[in-house]
């Protein structure tokens, strides 16, 4: 009996001598690291002390993993990231890249002993040209200061996600993010033109064009679109610009069912009408916004339709859409008075996802694409789904291109109900590819789907994304454990 316990006092003080050698050791590579790090950094762009780096180590996402930093650089510069990288290839550190971590899919999660890359400090707009309509712009600079600064210059920049108030061009090149408009405009990746990437190894890169037209070589600008910083971190974007449209008008379509509400979608599109913005919201996110903003939309319907058009003729072809609503079986369809009232609504549309999280202390945010076609499918199996999981999901949607949105509100404390969230969440995604439809439209993939992915493009397909990342990449220190 007195050897075991020698025995296990022994084993027990070789774990603890061998854990404090482990931890000298970290804490000495960590010393190192900063060492090399601060030789091309101004010490304020270095962030070491525990309490505040921990405060970058997440997006807004649910349910997803995320590791201890051991830095996070706020670089101003091209050099000073080129710096960063070379430093984290010679010691074989992991880096993730990060803008404003408005993203819904863990893609900006830090990983164990990783440098946290920041961008969001690199916010210059370097060049508005109204002649080529294109924008030079660094990282972080803001999506909505983008759009201001281009508006004053007569110019526009439609990419509009619903966070377009904090998120920046770098993170919205990252997930290529998309927005209320893309049922006209389309996502990110239309308006990228030309990027200047510094790779794994330290070099940069510089792809795609200024002009217009270009077809030289493999299309890599759209390859780093989407990548989520796992090929490269962009420290420069060409963005191609538009002219600035008229002042949108909108109207409110009001709904007994979403299948009404679904098949006024589809007669719009078939009508070849171009709103320049079509988007749903279910009766659990119209009481939502309601209950939160006092915003005084019909929280009897079952689906409200928004529908918004830039045209110089927009009062007709609202008309045109308010026929094509009532032929579908809505209730109600009010038109706005002008741009103000107009702006309202659109206002009630962004403020849909803060709503619904002010309903429970947590919430998951799916983004299941589906065709047009498929779209009332869609939503009565999310609230099927949610009737089985006996759980508070809401919808809203950018029904113009299919892209849905359910949130599943929850209580992460009450273990039996996050685990009817997470089922709930993958029921979702498993309909999404039923119907034909992808895991995700605009938000990424990230930690979060990284299985679904997997599933979606079958081995074949995920080979060959894995052999890009490898070419890009090979010792695999850009952002490690997303998408695959």
């Amino acid at each position: 009996m007195a050897d075991d316990v020698d025995n296990a006092e022994n084993a027990e003080n070789a774990e603890n001598a061998e854990n404090a050698e482990n931890a000298d050791a970290g804490a000495g590579g960590s010393r190192e690291l900063h060492a090399l790090l601060l030789e091309g950094l101004p010490p304020e762009a270095l962030l070491t002390d525990p309490q505040v780096t921990a405060s970058y180590a997440t997006d807004m996402a649910s349910f997803c993993a995320a590791g201890t930093p051991a830095a996070v650089v706020l670089p101003r510069t091209v050099e000073q990231v080129q710096h960063v990288m070379r430093t984290a290839h010679a010691l074989r550190v992991p880096v993730v890249p990060q803008g404003a971590r408005t993203g819904l899919s863990g893609a900006a999660n830090a990983s164990d002993g990783c440098i946290v890359l920041s961008l969001v400090k690199m916010d210059r707009i370097l060049e508005i040209d109204t002649v080529d309509r294109i924008a030079v712009v660094e990282p972080g600079v803001v999506n909505a200061v983008l759009s201001r600064a281009v508006a004053e210059r007569g110019l526009h920049y439609p990419p509009d996600p619903s966070s377009w108030e904090q998120c920046t061009i770098g993170g919205n090149i990252g997930t290529a993010a998309g927005g209320l408009c893309c049922v006209k405009y389309g996502v990110t990746a239309e308006y990228v033109l030309g990027l200047d990437v510094v790779l794994a190894d330290g070099r940069l890169l510089q792809t795609g064009r200024r002009t217009a037209k270009g077809v030289a070589g493999y299309d890599l600008t759209r390859l780093f679109v989407g990548s989520e910083g796992s090929l490269g971190v962009v420290v420069r974007a060409v963005l191609a610009l538009r002219p600035a449209p008229p002042r949108q008008l909108a109207l409110a379509a009001e709904f007994p069912s979403a299948a009404a509400a679904c098949a006024a979608v589809c007669a719009v599109m078939e009508a070849g009408l171009t709103p320049s913005l079509l988007e749903l919201m279910d009766r659990t996110t119209v009481r939502a916004v309601n209950a939160l903003g006092k915003m005084g939309l019909p929280d009897t319907t079952e689906a409200l339709l928004l529908a918004a058009f830039d045209t110089p003729h927009a009062p007709e072809d609202l008309a045109a859409v308010g026929e094509l609503c009532t032929a579908a079986g809505a209730s109600a369809v009010v038109p706005a008075e002008d741009a103000a009232e107009s702006e309202l609504l659109l206002q009630a549309r962004r403020m849909a996802l803060p709503a619904l999280e002010a309903l429970r202390p947590a919430t998951m945010i799916d983004d299941v694409c589906v065709p047009r076609t498929r779209l009332a499918e869609m939503l009565d199996g999310t609230a099927a789904i949610a009737r089985t999981h006996e759980l508070l999901i809401g919808v809203c949607a950018h029904a113009g291109d299919g892209n849905t949105h359910p949130i599943v509100c929850f209580d992460p404390a009450d273990e039996d109900e996050a685990r009817r969230a997470r089922a709930s969440f993958e029921e979702i995604m498993a309909l999404g590819l039923e119907l034909g439809g992808t895991i995700t439209g605009e938000h990424g993939v990230g930690v979060l789907k990284k299985e679904w992915l997997a599933r979606e493009l079958g081995p074949v397909g995920l080979e060959m994304q894995r052999a890009v990342k490898h070419a890009f990449d090979p010792e695999g220190l850009l952002n490690p454990g997303k998408l695959f």
